[in-house]
């Protein structure tokens, strides 16, 4: 299917079985000079593509760095290539251990790859990138990882192009988005997908009834013979009503397993404590797990160990050992967790008890994995497993080469059940998400080869710049449609003078004002005529013109008409019989009298007139008139209103007529509908606001890791480190260290405070600065001495500062100064027994061999700082010389 290598190489030399076609392909790409992104599933054999690197390497006489996220994996990949390759081509590199530091095959923690790249000493001697073909970045999808995430991402961004990458990762949702951006920050660079196990999975749901299927046969969906009762049970959890499920016990669980020949198994549980009483339970059971002749083998091994290493063994984990029961969790001693993943690889332990760590990579498959819980207590409270940790874990289960099927159990608890299980198991991968943050290293370590404008181009090719740009990718495009609906209003609004429309809207907003003037004056004039109208009506005569609207009189306009009669009314006022313009008779009331017109001589031919007969003498009756009245009705003037005669109205009236005349020869109207354009102007204005923000947010969200840096760099000035952008003395040295804040621990060095320490007070005063702060429970019966006390109190000033600036540019790296578990340092380094050592203190082994560990790796780093004393270089020797003794040391030669 594949042609062969051009390299030269036999393959079927090399790996004597038939190659997956996946292997196969990223085989092709690295002849082809791409670097590889390989995502598949746990087991399935991605290593053999670091494997052919290295031999093709070693064909050209080339080397390949091969990095591991943890220095546990890089010492078990040191075993396996050196049993593959041969002792003398393998060294290792993992911060406080050097082995063979020249050799074509160098195994390394990935942070001590990105190290290099930055130029950081490591130990003695540099080592160069001279002659490297292929670094392999095994266990990739760490870059999930919240505290380590970052190295990943620089180790890429800074790595010489001419060198090929072989990502190995397990299956992500994102795996083309790694590799389209390895490939932008790098170089070509192929994706090499694959969805197939060698050895199947098969899901399982334990329940106190049995073990059954937890999958239908379309390996889609849940068992429909596990859904409960009612439709209880939630994917995500929340209220849950009805009874609590019951959970199987332990013996039950494990006797199903073995009654269907499901072991060795790996059995996760989500705590130290609780993987430790599993082992004390079953150990107890009227269970044999091991057959004779295994529990002989069991038994010489772990006596030839503890013959071998008598301070190790506590006495709860030896007899289930012999049964071929075990715990594996951080809280074991480093040498008896060795020696149980040894046991479990030869099938000599059948079930171990582990937490979830177990599953970061080492080499224990089995044929089984059960998963006791679907939930797990973190940080940020309790919480249902997301789908890489689930996969994660179910990966372990299936031996190449000795399992058909890897079986994975789930086990009902009072929370979930198979509706929780099904989902997880069918849901698919998570996608990597970045955890870039730029550090305090990082910094200084650009700024002393690269300008500023060079740094935050690297910054800006990580890995979460990539991710930002795609999912702030749909805002861009929102911003980018806004300005071509502004472009195309601004054409359409291109021939407006602004000025005269701001003119022409002040016109109507006067125009506006004088109409509700006019109203007003309008409204005073009526008022004074309806207070003077009943006294001029009592001395009005037959014949005074008149005109008349009102409730009696229901006309359009005033009607025009002339006075014949007075007549009794209801009131003191009389009623009045008119003849009106339109030569009806009408009776109207004085409220009905719009104006009087006593200066217009009198129509003295109604002296002679008679209304008529029928017509009541009633408000609101009205009759025809005849020809003898058709004749004086046409006498009758028009009248104007008497609010049109008002001074003041009459010279509002004009002003008002000048307002309007203005407006309707104004040039506005030439432009089109003003409406329209003030619409068109009003949302132009609410699109450069829209524009505006969404900028912001944008600038906000794609500049965040440049904004750290440069707080970053705020800080560095502040305390001296960086002169300008050049780092200083004491800027140098921060950059040589590496550590959780390396700021906080160049400041200590070098501020002159640990330079006259006894190496066993140097040891305890610099795990005071790496140590983390434990759970408040946690306690020891050694006290720290006076001088190394009196040490620490000299940095305390520093320390708050630091947490102040840090507080003020909302920088998050911890500043650690632990008292109270420390004075195990001191007491490990003065010499005293390990089995005397964690006998007082409530830490588990695991614990203090980690805090030991953890201060050997900074002491190590002392002597290759730049500028440190050399005295203080000197009793970092000899403290390095004091702590770095079984159990403590790395157990690798």
């Amino acid at each position: 299917m594949t042609s062969p290598p051009v390299s030269g190489l036999d393959l079927k030399t090399l790996f004597p079985f038939e190659l997956d076609d996946f292997q196969l392909q990223a085989i092709a790409a690295l002849e082809a000079g791409r670097s590889v992104v390989v995502c598949a599933p746990t087991g399935s054999g991605k290593t053999l593509i670091g494997e052919y690197a290295i031999h093709r390497a070693l064909a050209r006489g080339r080397r390949v760095f091969y990095t591991t996220p943890l220095k546990a994996l890089s010492n078990q990949k040191l075993r396996d290539f050196r049993e593959q390759f041969g002792a003398e081509i393998v060294g290792l590199l993992t911060g406080d251990v050097s082995i063979n530091r020249d050799a074509p095959i160098l195994v390394m923690t990935t942070e001590i790859f990105r190290n290099m790249l930055y130029g950081t000493p490591i130990g003695e001697v540099g080592t160069s990138l001279i002659g490297v073909e292929t670094v392999v970045l095994d266990e990739c999808h760490y870059m999930n990882d919240r505290q380590r995430g970052t190295v990943w991402e620089e180790s890429i961004i800074y790595c010489p192009p001419e060198i090929q990458l072989v990502a190995l990762s397990a299956t992500v949702a994102n795996s083309d988005q790694l590799t389209d951006w390895i490939q932008q920050v790098h170089g070509p660079t192929e994706l090499i997908y694959s969805d197939y196990r060698p050895v199947p999975l098969r899901f399982y749901f334990c329940n106190p009834k049995g073990l059954f299927p937890l999958l239908d046969d379309s390996q889609q969906r849940m068992n429909p013979r596990l859904k409960p009762k009612g439709g209880r049970g939630s994917v995500r959890g929340g209220n849950r009503r009805g009874p609590k499920q019951e959970s199987p016990n332990l013996a039950y669980v494990l006797t199903q397993l073995q009654q269907r020949d499901m072991l060795p198994a790996i059995y996760f549980i989500f705590s130290r404590k609780g993987c430790d009483q599993a082992v004390a339970e079953v150990s107890k059971l009227p269970l044999s797990l091991v057959s004779e002749d295994e529990a002989a083998r069991l038994r010489t091994q772990v006596d030839e160990f503890l013959a071998r290493n008598p301070e190790v063994g506590r006495v709860d984990q030896i007899e289930p050992l012999y049964q071929g029961i075990a715990a594996h969790h951080a809280g074991i001693l480093p040498a008896w967790k060795a020696l149980i993943e040894e046991l479990f690889q030869q099938g000599l332990i059948k079930v171990v008890f582990a937490t979830e760590t177990l599953a970061a990579g080492i080499n224990m498959p089995a044929r089984t994995t059960v998963i006791s819980s679907l939930s797990k207590r973190t940080d940020l409270g309790h919480r249902l497993l997301n789908a890489s940790e689930f996969l994660q874990m179910a990966g372990r289960a299936g031996r190449r080469g000795m399992d058909s099927l890897g079986h994975v159990v789930t086990v009902q608890t009072p929370f979930e059940g198979a509706r929780e299980a099904a989902y997880l198991a069918t849901v698919g991968a998570d996608p990597l998400v970045s955890q870039f943050t730029p550090s305090y290293g990082m910094v200084l370590n650009l700024l002393q080869t690269h300008t500023l404008e060079e740094a935050r181009e690297l910054i800006e090719r990580s890995f979460g710049q990539y991710l930002s740009t795609l999912y702030l990718r749909p805002q861009q495009e929102a911003i980018a449609n806004l300005k071509t609906e502004l472009a195309q209003i601004e054409s359409q609004l291109e021939a407006v003078d602004w000025d005269l429309l701001n003119q022409y809207e002040k016109l109507q907003e006067r125009l506006k004002e004088e109409k509700r003037l006019l109203k007003y004056l309008q409204d005073q004039a009526e008022e004074v005529r309806a207070s003077d109208m009943p006294i001029a009506l009592s001395f009005a005569v037959a014949g005074t013109t008149l005109s008349l609207k009102g409730k009696h009189i229901p006309v359009a306009h005033p009607l025009p008409a002339v006075l014949v009669a007075k007549v009794p009314g209801s009131g003191q006022f009389p009623y009045l019989i008119c003849l009106g313009q339109d030569n009806r008779w009408y009776v109207a009331s004085v409220s009905d009298v719009v104006s009087l017109r006593g200066e217009i001589p009198r129509l003295a031919e109604v002296d002679h007139l008679t209304p008529p007969a029928e017509m009541p003498h009633k408000p609101g009756q009205s009759r025809n008139g005849d020809e003898e009245t058709r004749a004086i009705a046409r006498r009758i003037p028009v009248i104007p209103s008497p609010l049109e005669e008002a001074s003041e109205v009459v010279d509002q009236l004009q002003r008002l007529s000048v307002v309007q005349a203005q407006i309707e020869m104004h040039p506005v109207h030439q432009w089109g509908n003003r409406t329209t354009i003030l619409k068109r102007q009003k949302r132009a204005a609410a699109i450069q606001e829209e524009i505006r923000d969404r900028e912001e947010k944008l600038d906000r969200q794609s500049q965040r890791h440049w904004e750290e840096f440069l707080s970053l760099i705020d800080i560095l000035q502040n305390f001296g480190c960086l002169d300008g952008l050049t780092p200083t003395i004491t800027g140098q040295a921060t950059a040589a260290i590496r550590g959780d804040n390396e700021l906080w621990l160049g400041l200590s060095l070098m501020s002159g405070e640990l330079d006259d320490l006894e190496p066993h007070h140097l040891a305890a005063a610099c795990a005071a600065l790496v140590t983390e702060v434990s759970r408040p429970d946690s306690w020891t019966r050694y006290d720290l001495s006076a001088e190394v006390e009196e040490a620490l109190a000299g940095l305390r000033g520093i320390r708050r500062r630091l947490f102040q600036l840090q507080r003020k540019h909302q920088v998050v790296l911890p500043v650690w100064l632990e008292y109270e578990l420390v004075g195990l340092v001191e007491q490990w380094a003065m010499g005293i027994d390990w089995l005397e050592l964690c006998a007082n203190t409530s830490l588990d082994e695991g614990d203090v061999v980690r805090i030991l560990r953890r201060t050997l790796d900074f002491l190590s780093q002392i002597p290759h700082v730049p500028h440190v004393s050399s005295q203080l270089k000197i009793q970092a020797r000899e403290a390095i010389a004091l702590l770095d003794r079984f159990p403590v040391n790395e157990g690798v030669e």
